[in-house]
């Protein structure tokens, strides 16, 4: 469904139109070229007192807002959040972000402590503390703008799939893979190129010294073949208080789409057991 707000029309998928009062509310953040449907997957597999939810985010699948720089910023991702939890009248939310929505999901909770019952973060990261790493961050990202917009976007997916934190992907059926180029591929090039221009890494506040205050219970999940990102979460774990890291073999950056039976033993483990953390 299309819920609009002040111009921006947010695209929605769920299992229905209202919140039944004894479930609880998961929110799905897909990663930079993704979308919603990337975890529609999950939904059939989830535990049952559970209400799962994706959104696209700015600048991907069907989501539109207005061309400014101001609706692709962290404020704006979180208003985009805080509304949607309005709308369904949602006082508190799990929230699940792959990559890019790892960010998103970090940076909601970071502000917004009291609407947050528990974060699972795949292949996510707090920032980039250094300055000098984050101005070579915007200007690496400015670089794949500059490419984005000349090439147009099947020849820019093409290049971000053959990146080496996803050769992994690459061992899934032919079939499979190709649908996910696919689903890729009807993002617009300006949606993206705005994405990464107003969110890229280096543009999103460093989280890092916020983390040794962040009391809500954390799942962080890492591929094992993801050197970066394992040694990243490594690093969030042993800041966030209430946190478990858990690494899942054979897999690179996209844990979820590379090994989906794990990816849901491990999300369902940490809803199941969601109340034995301590808070």
């Amino acid at each position: 469904m299309e819920i609009a707000t002040n111009g921006i029309s947010i695209n929605v998928i769920s299992e229905s139109n209202s919140v039944s009062a004894d479930k609880t509310p998961i929110l799905f953040l897909h990663g930079f070229t993704g979308s919603c449907g990337d975890w529609s997957f999950l939904f059939s597999s989830l535990n049952s007192k559970c209400f799962p939810m994706a959104i696209d985010l700015p600048g991907h699948g069907k989501t539109r807002v207005p061309n400014n720089a101001e609706n692709f910023t962290t404020d704006a991702y979180s208003d985009i959040i805080k509304f949607i939890l309005d709308y369904f009248n949602i006082s508190k939310v799990i929230l699940i972000g792959y990559s890019m929505g790892g960010r998103v999901a970090l940076s909601f909770a970071a502000k917004n402590n009291e609407r947050v019952l528990g974060l699972i973060l795949e292949s996510s990261t707090a920032g980039i503390e250094d300055k000098r790493e984050r101005a070579i961050r915007i200007k690496t990202d400015n670089k794949l703008v500059d490419k984005l917009l000349k090439e147009g976007i099947d020849p820019f997916v093409n290049y971000w799939m053959d990146l080496p934190f996803f050769s992994s992907l690459k061992s899934l059926a032919d079939e499979e893979y190709a649908k996910i180029v696919l689903e890729k591929r009807q993002n617009s090039t300006n949606g993206l190129a705005n994405s990464l221009l107003g969110f890229s890494a280096g543009k999103m506040p460093s989280l890092w010294s916020d983390l040794n205050s962040l009391s809500i219970p954390t799942l962080l999940i890492a591929g094992s073949l993801d050197q970066k990102y394992v040694r990243i979460n490594r690093e969030m774990n042993q800041l966030i208080p209430n946190s478990k890291l858990e690494i899942v073999k054979g897999c690179g950056h996209n844990t979820h789409l590379e090994n989906r039976e794990e990816f849901i033993i491990l999300v369902n483990k940490f809803l199941n057991n969601l109340e034995s953390y301590e808070t």
